[in-house]
């Protein structure tokens, strides 16, 4: 059967990975809807390209110039959150949800209100509306794929085991690039050394968290929402060469680890066909030439945002949303040169130490928190700067 999909987010470099995929088995997907945030020509490209019966970019301002893009093509345009959750809740199977941050939040809970299967690259969703969406999924019976490599690796090892068999996950992280730099290297980091991730090729944000390793914090909190474990039972290891990208105890003892080359085509893939699977071009693992697998103990004192991520997760309530929100602020005034790389970390503890709200009871709960979160973060750092 044809699958009928959405790809929210589709000039990002997941949304890109996920067409190359689909035009590689032509047949097999049929593209409804597509969404960007400010690229219009390139999202009318994508809906030329794919068919698509709708095109949305997020960006109120934009409208009429998406529309004189898809002039003649047959495919509507859309606008705002509005347009994204049309898309999101339409009449796709699956929805690819590949929204960076909390602007994904919205249509990714439509989806899953709507009962979809939905690929989830969108880890902000459920770091700061976990518990909010998957009560909603097992309402709807809306089902959660995870397509960061590390939960799609673990999804792959639990398979059709029982919860119950599974004493911890172990998810692997790379180090990113200052893994072994001495503390004046990395106190005296700029952007461009921050952003030369040494095994993927990912956006300027999230590579910075790499740095920092608040990505594996953040993902700490994903598999704790996704696999329903206590924190207690989720392990972090650095494993430098990115070739197993995470792994699963059973309560007998034995370990299952999910292996690939650091192409995000691979767990793409796994959910575009899933429960089947499907070709894709990466490159094969050649164990031979890797030689060798290394493994060892993050440092708490060169990564603390490890430590934030635990204790926010271990917190509940708002923190989790208060931590996303200030380390976003906290990464773009890195990489816009305004504040030091150390320094990153320093500005999520104070906006955790000074939070007070309330654990949300919706999704326009979560998004005022996050949006005082930024608010409050962001001119407590003016205040210091000027």
């Amino acid at each position: 059967m044809t699958r009928k999909i959405a790809i929210l987010g589709a000039t990002g470099s997941i949304g890109s990975s996920t067409l190359d995929l689909v035009e590689r088995n032509p047949g097999q997907f049929d593209v409804v809807a597509v969404t960007a945030a400010t690229n219009v020509a390139a999202l009318a490209d994508i809906a030329r390209r794919t068919g698509a019966r709708l095109a949305v970019v997020a960006d109120q301002a934009r409208l009429g110039e998406l529309e004189a893009e898809l002039a003649g093509s047959g495919c509507r345009a859309a606008v705002g959150q509005e347009g994204l959750v049309e898309a999101a809740a339409g009449e796709a199977d699956l929805v690819i949800a590949a929204i960076v941050g909390c602007a994904g939040l919205g249509p990714v809970m439509a989806a899953v209100e709507a009962g979809r299967t939905i690929a989830l690259a969108n880890k902000e969703a459920l770091v700061t509306a976990g518990e909010l969406m998957t009560k909603a999924a097992a309402r709807s019976g809306a089902v959660l794929l995870p397509v960061d490599s590390e939960h799609n690796a673990i999804f792959q090892c639990i398979a059709c085991s029982r919860s119950e068999d599974v004493s911890r996950i172990i998810l692997t992280a790379s180090g990113g690039p200052f893994r072994t730099a001495s503390v004046e290297t990395i106190a005296a980091a700029t952007p461009a050394q921050a952003v030369a991730h040494p095994n993927w090729s990912m956006g300027a944000k999230i590579s910075v968290d790499s740095a920092t390793m608040m990505n594996k914090g953040l993902e700490l909190i994903e598999a704790h929402y996704l696999f329903g474990l206590a924190p207690d039972r989720i392990d972090i290891v650095i494993h430098p060469q990115s070739v197993i990208h995470s792994l699963v105890e059973f309560v007998d003892g034995s370990v299952l680890a999910q292996l690939g080359s650091p192409d995000m085509r691979i767990p793409i893939a796994y959910a575009l066909a899933w429960p089947e699977r499907m070709e894709t071009p990466a490159q094969r693992l050649d164990l031979l030439a890797i030689a060798r697998l290394d493994f060892e103990a993050p440092d708490l004192g060169r990564f603390p945002a490890l430590k934030l991520a635990r204790e926010a997760l271990e917190a509940h309530g708002s923190a989790p949303i208060v931590l996303n929100a200030a380390n976003e602020v906290a990464v773009a005034s890195f990489l816009a040169g305004a504040i030091a790389f150390p320094e990153i970390a320093g500005v999520v503890a104070r906006a955790l130490e000074d939070n007070d709200f309330p654990a949300p009871q919706s999704v326009a709960e979560v998004l005022e928190i996050d949006q005082s979160t930024r608010r409050r973060v962001a001119g407590a750092m003016q205040a210091v700067c000027q």
